[in-house]
């Protein structure tokens, strides 16, 4: 193995620059990953597009790239869980473990999470990283390098929707058909939810959703979504928009769940919320979702190879940012900073 690596590095606002770096050696407890895919994720392209996430600034230069997935090349020696030559998926934040929130088991709120692509910590498009044995996950060969990158995702989802506490029979709102939401419109239907309405303004994207089990859906911009469509037990907020929300709120079921995924800046209007008795959660990232993830994607429960719309190299990681904007049937764009296998 050289001693060098490749990696595309975020130096300002749309300047990604390839550049060499040494191969990081693994500490004890961590394993070395030859990353075979990595996604592309909405953070990634706000960070690009401008150079912050509310006090989360780019500084210095940054490697972006947090939803991965590889192969362990090789390990400290301490480590015991995992052996060379595993395919694995990586859990890209590693927590404290000694706060008050790891001690009680909400790690993902832990104040000094190492998070990858989260200023300053460097992330995934590279050709190598390396991360502690306990989140480097396993997984099976039902799964294509793309679809264990996308365990990532998956996780956001499985967290919601377990939160939201859906079991057979529940009715689910989905607002917003990004791959946020058309995962937890996936997550819910394993579940056994009875119906699943999905909403966006992209016909492609609720395309997207009918392919993936939606029982209905609404393009919000051609009309207006009402209790004609569906009376909600549950909603899953995944636009981040004003409008859906406050259209999604007025056909929630008396003492029905609102988890609010989606990121924006939304006012929520005290009155419905007190006038129903709706129980309101916020999500951070996840906790203890990747073995559950891993699980129903294995089983085929969950399709992920089915949001991948883009394959990159690395040093086409500019075009892979920049999918979305210039392509509005683009889900997922995915890099692979080995090469294609």
């Amino acid at each position: 193995m050289n001693s060098n690596q490749r990696v595309a590095v975020l130096h300002g606002i749309r300047d990604i620059r390839l550049q060499e770096r040494g191969i990081p050696l693994p500490s004890p407890r961590q394993v070395l990953v030859k990353i075979a895919a990595v996604g592309v994720c909405g953070s990634d392209v706000h960070y690009y597009e401008h150079g912050r996430i509310a006090d989360f600034i780019v500084k210095q230069p940054l490697i972006l790239g947090h939803e991965a997935a590889g192969v362990v090349v090789a390990a400290g020696d301490q480590v015991k869980s995992i052996a060379i030559g595993q395919r694995v998926a990586l859990e890209p934040g590693v927590p404290c473990g000694v706060c008050r929130e790891c001690r009680h088991g909400r790690y993902n709120l832990c104040p000094d999470v190492q998070f990858f692509a989260t200023p300053p910590v460097d992330g995934a498009f590279a050709e190598y990283v390396v991360v502690d044995e306990a989140f480097a996950h396993p997984v099976p060969t039902t799964l294509s390098d793309e679809a264990a990158a996308l365990v990532e995702p998956l996780s956001v989802a499985v967290w919601a929707c377990g939160k939201a506490r859906i079991e057979p029979g529940v009715s689910v709102l989905v607002t917003g058909a990004g791959p946020i939401g058309l995962l937890c419109l996936q997550v819910a239907r394993a579940r056994a939810a009875s119906r699943i309405v999905v909403t966006d303004v992209s016909d492609h994207r609720l395309e997207a959703a009918k392919r993936m089990g939606a029982d209905a859906v609404v393009n919000v911009r051609e009309r207006a979504l009402s209790t004609r469509d569906i009376e909600a037990n549950v909603l899953l907020e995944c636009s981040g928009n004003q409008a859906a929300v406050e259209a999604a709120i007025r056909c929630m079921t008396p003492g029905g769940t609102v988890v609010l995924v989606g990121m924006g800046d939304v006012a929520l209007n005290i009155d419905a919320f007190q006038s129903k008795e709706l129980w309101v959660t916020g999500t951070f990232r996840y906790a203890h979702a990747y073995p559950a993830s891993i699980a129903l994607a294995g089983s085929g429960a969950v399709q992920l190879d089915g949001l991948v719309t883009g394959h990159f190299a690395l040093d086409e990681v500019t075009g892979a940012l920049e999918a979305f904007r210039n392509d509005p049937t683009s889900l997922k764009a995915i890099v692979h900073p080995n090469g294609r296998v």
